[in-house]
């Protein structure tokens, strides 16, 4: 059950339309050049995840990764955020190869990791102290507040907040950083359906108006119909590109619209849950 936040509720954040986009901010091209991972066991042949994957995002570009569970979606992730290197192959921001993390990429899990003994001001500067820019920066704090719709929280503690709340603090704590990339892991994931939909748009929103490279894990068909320019399809492991799709739905998108249920019938046939389009149900 998702705990209702204390105090008066979140301001709507900010409409592209309202607010200009950054004129510093650029986005980041990412490269995957032939990357395969796999991991040790105890006493057992390792465990190939991911093989010769090949990929290339446009700066700017919103995509989707998904696949069956455990298939290497989020290690994929977690190697683009340079949480952990591949066994062969290379992967690129722009034209510098990634050899770890960076304040230039910026990562959400499905669980917002705020510290808990910090109000939530101070979990969205803690970056900014990190890279030790504090001083130079902390006039652009209020921004992000009012980007994620925050604003009047700034003094609460992580436990003050719902759900969705909590997850809106932990998107500003990465983007307060400006970062090229922005990396998603499911981070909707543990939000019931009716904060899901709403937050899906207030992420859609945060990207059009802030212009990053987005690339998010998810389960959700759905989902990554109604998010992503190009959904990436990924297969049983040891992972392989299934097929990457390009979504040529107009925005806003439709979840009843003719051409959304086509799509979602290809990619759920692309999954191996065949069937027509009348008896496909809700997919999470």
């Amino acid at each position: 059950m998702v705990m209702q936040a204390k105090g008066r509720p979140p301001k709507t954040p900010v409409l592209p339309s309202e607010a200009p986009r950054v004129p510093d901010h650029k986005a980041g091209a990412i490269q995957i050049a032939a990357v395969h991972k796999s991991f040790p066991q105890l006493d057992a042949p390792d465990i190939t995840v991911l093989a010769n994957i090949n990929l290339e995002f446009k700066p700017g570009e919103f995509i989707a990764l998904i696949g069956p569970s455990g298939c290497g979606k989020s290690t994929l992730l977690r190697l683009i955020a340079g949480l952990t290197v591949p066994d062969q192959g290379r992967l690129f921001l722009d034209t510098d190869e990634i050899h770890g993390p960076g304040y230039e990429r910026g990562l959400v899990f499905q669980d917002p990791t705020l510290f808990p003994w910090k109000t939530i001001y101070e979990n969205i500067a803690f970056g900014l102290r990190a890279r030790g820019v504090y001083q130079k920066e902390k006039t652009t704090i209020p921004e992000f507040f009012k980007l994620v719709g925050l604003e009047g929280f700034e003094k609460s503690y992580p436990h003050h907040l719902s759900g969705g709340m909590a997850q809106r603090a932990a998107l500003a704590r990465a983007l307060v950083n400006r970062p090229k990339v922005l990396l998603l892991d499911e981070p909707l994931g543990a939000l019931d359906a009716f904060t899901r939909m709403n937050m899906q748009d207030e992420i859609l929103k945060i990207w059009e108006h802030r212009g990053m490279t987005t690339v998010m894990v998810t389960h959700d068909v759905d989902e990554a119909i109604y998010m992503a320019d190009r959904i990436v399809v990924m297969s049983t492991r040891p992972a392989k590109i299934e097929q990457v799709i390009q979504v040529s739905i107009g925005r806003p998108r439709q979840r009843g619209a003719p051409d959304f249920l086509d799509l979602r019938a290809k990619i759920l046939q692309l999954l191996h849950f065949a069937g027509t389009k009348q008896e496909l149900q809700y997919y999470l």
